[in-house]
């Protein structure tokens, strides 16, 4: 049976909307931002409060089923809109009011009036802190029930969008005793009595983007504000928590597919201006090194893309998706990395001087890789999946 990887039509114009904005509004203004680290972008300003009107209408569209068994909703459309705007700039749209990767996990775990309460904020994530990085379950940052309110204590670091988001979901434990299973996440407004900025990162890359280190002192927020069930469990307590990577996993791959097409894109321009023509219908290994190498590349992008938008489909199909948006994740993250160091070899001094984007690009491209778990973490989550191991049988 033949397989359509063909989008729905009716997705056409919020890609078309999205890709607008990456060329029109980002790409002219990715340099600029590039050299001025922690300048907060006021070019998004008014694309953040299109976003805020729009956002409930695009929600119930997005939950409208296509024609026949299966649809494409809020997922895809988040995929498709974070490929476009990356390919624009990657650390812009991480800058995008109102669309903070905090907002991701709301949607992942937040119960109905959760969603209707939270559906205006603009949410960052927090959950590295200076003793761990990708052992999520190593979380010592409390919350301790006194009353009405959970009083929140630790310090979080990496916070993208820290300094700028309104809101931040905080990821604490309620025992520590208990182990993982008592790690829930959290809705914190940042203007909060407790909640200070301490600073600001000075970064490799997306430097568009505010990276924050957050801390939290006898910090108060109403018990109605843990995403999820406050209940401990030992067998899914945690699940429910992670549940957020299974939706923003696949966000930051194609974030990754989308700046690795703009790299594509411009080492392509370079290649055909050289006098090197791309064929397809010769064997790579007859043509120039350079082409060769950029069809390896290109087709590693293709099964990126291709990863992508199927965690997104069956994200938006309530299928289980933990495995293939590590798959996702990983695959993307690497070839991105991949793609953009090379095409800054390949492109020679044009590739490493500041007469194009592409040795911006290849620093952008680092974060991908690691950030929402490193590419070894993806790897252990998918051999346990494939092998049926637990986290305790492998680790």
């Amino acid at each position: 049976m033949a397989i359509n990887l063909e989008l729905p039509s009716k997705l056409d114009a919020a890609v078309e909307q999205a890709h607008a904005v990456g060329e029109h509004i980002f790409r002219p203004v990715s340099r600029k931002y590039d050299k001025a680290e922690h300048e907060t972008p006021t070019e998004l300003d008014d694309l953040g409060k299109l976003i805020k009107e729009s956002k409930r209408k695009r929600a119930e569209t997005a939950s409208k089923p296509d024609e026949g068994p299966s649809k494409n909703g809020i997922n895809m459309i988040s995929v498709l809109n974070t490929l476009e705007t990356s390919w624009g700039d990657v650390g812009l749209t991480l800058s995008i009011p109102y669309n903070g990767l905090g907002n991701a996990a709301i949607a992942a775990v937040a119960d109905d009036e959760q969603l209707e309460r939270f559906a205006d904020v603009w949410a960052s994530m927090a959950i590295t802190e200076p003793s761990f990085g990708s052992d999520s379950a190593a979380v010592s940052t409390t919350a301790v029930l006194d009353g009405d309110d959970y009083v929140i204590n630790g310090e979080k670091i990496f916070v993208t969008a820290g300094s700028r988001a309104d809101h931040v979901v905080v990821w604490a434990t309620l025992d520590r005793s208990v182990g993982r299973a008592a790690i829930k996440s959290f809705v914190v407004p940042m203007d909060t009595e407790g909640v200070t900025v301490a600073r600001l990162e000075h970064k490799l890359g997306i430097k568009a983007s505010d990276t924050a280190v957050l801390r939290f002192e006898n910090a108060r927020v109403p018990k109605e504000n843990l995403l999820g069930s406050p209940e401990i469990d030992t067998k899914k307590g945690f699940g429910g928590v992670m549940q957020t990577f299974d939706n923003t996993r696949p966000v930051v791959a194609a974030m990754a597919v989308g700046l690795g097409r703009a790299a594509l894109e411009e080492l392509r321009a370079i290649l055909e201006a050289a006098g090197h023509t791309i064929d397809y219908d010769k064997p790579a290994a007859a043509q120039h090194a350079a082409v060769s190498e950029f069809i390896r590349l290109e087709s590693d992008w293709e099964a990126s893309w291709l990863l992508t938008i199927r965690a997104a489909w069956m994200a938006d199909n309530r299928q289980p998706n933990s495995t293939e948006a590590s798959m996702s994740k990983a695959k993307a993250g690497r070839s991105v990395n991949d793609l953009t160091n090379k095409a800054v070899e390949i492109a020679a001094t044009a590739g490493f001087s500041e007469t194009s984007l592409l040795e911006k690009w290849a620093r952008d491209a680092k974060i991908l890789d690691i950030f929402e778990g490193t590419q070894q973490i993806q790897n252990l989550i998918i051999a346990r999946r494939l092998l049926g191991k637990s986290s305790t049988d492998l680790k």
